[in-house]
Order: C-alpha cells, then structure tokens, then sequence
C-alpha cells in the first residue's frame, strides 16, 4: 500500500484498534468475567465508521482480531487450539465481518443513538453467529439444541454488549476528541 493512501488518519484509526486488541489479551489473563467483556464488536464498529473504501475497514480489524486470536491461541488457550487457532474460529470471523457490514450500514454518520443501535446489532450478531458455530462445531445442529445455546450464552452476551459499549464509547470518544484538535484526521471530503 503505498505511503500516500495510509494517511495520518488511517494510522491512528489502526493504532486504537490495535491498542484495543492488546487490551482484549490482557482481559484473558485472568480468565475470569472480563475475558468476556470484549472490544471485538467496538472493533467491528469502530473500522466499519472510520476506514473508508471496501477493504479496509474488513482488513485492519480482521487483521488485529487475527494476531491477537493468535497469541491467545498460543498462550492462554493453547489446549484448545486446532492447527493455527481453536475449533470453530470462522464462524467468529463471519459474525466480526457481519458485525462490520452492519456498521458501514448504520454508522455511515456517526451519532450516539445510531452507536447505540449498532452496539445492540452487533451483539445479536455475534449471539446467533456464534451460537450457530458452536452448534456446528460440536456437531449438534439442532433447532433444539441452538435455542438451548441462544439461552445459556445471555450472560456471555450481555459482558459482550457490555464491553461492546464500553470500549466503543471510548475509541469513537477519543477519536472523536482527537478529529477535533487535529484536522488532518478528519475525512476527506
């Protein structure tokens, strides 16, 4: 990619989703109800809002949700891993690609009840997709079965939203603050 279309405004959008990412490996260290309470769909949404073009905003927070997948597969969760990561990661990586294509859709203009509404579309996203993978995964592919997932998943979903809304207030705030003291991180018009 060449040096002038990576702007100073891509680099920044690339750098909070990457500190994020770091931050979502240090909320597995303790394994307990933080490693829940993720930025993956504040990272969906933040890309989907931020990263202009098709490319993009699919790549770089696929890209930071990839490496970081990564080390976790290697650390933290290395008896679960099958070959590169664990079982079933690609029905996590479609629900981050739907969770994206939802935010290029609702978050053409970022307000915060439109952040809102795609913080909440994102979870159900994640929720169904997810729920389906596992299912999948071991197996089970029931109607039975998957409702049965869809109701013991609530309170992983719900650390989901709640990381979801915490981690995206915080990097559209910042880079919100940021667009506002710097002019060249706002949009090209």
């Amino acid at each position: 990619m060449p040096v002038s279309t990576f702007s100073q405004r891509n680099a920044v959008i690339l750098l909070i989703i990457a500190v994020v990412a770091a931050i979502r490996l240090l909320s597995f260290l303790d394994a307990g109800p933080l490693a829940y309470f993720t930025p993956l769909g504040a990272m969906a949404l933040f890309g989907a809002a931020h990263f202009s073009g098709y490319v993009k905003p699919y790549a770089f927070p696929l890209l930071a949700l990839f490496i970081s997948d990564l080390v976790l597969s290697f650390t933290v969760f290395a008896e679960f891993r099958t070959g590169l990561l664990y079982s079933g990661w690609y029905w996590t990586y479609l629900a981050f690609a739907l969770m994206t294509v939802a935010g290029k859709l609702m978050l053409k203009e970022v307000t915060i009840s439109r952040l809102i509404a795609a913080t909440i579309t994102a979870t159900l996203i994640h929720w169904l997709v997810s729920d389906i993978g596992a299912c999948a995964v071991e197996n089970k592919l029931t109607f039975a079965f998957y409702l049965n997932r869809l109701v013991t998943a609530i309170p992983y979903e719900l650390n989901f939203l709640g990381g979801t809304a915490f981690f995206s207030a915080i990097m559209f705030g910042i880079f919100e603050l940021a667009q506002r003291k710097y002019a060249s991180l706002k949009p090209a018009r």
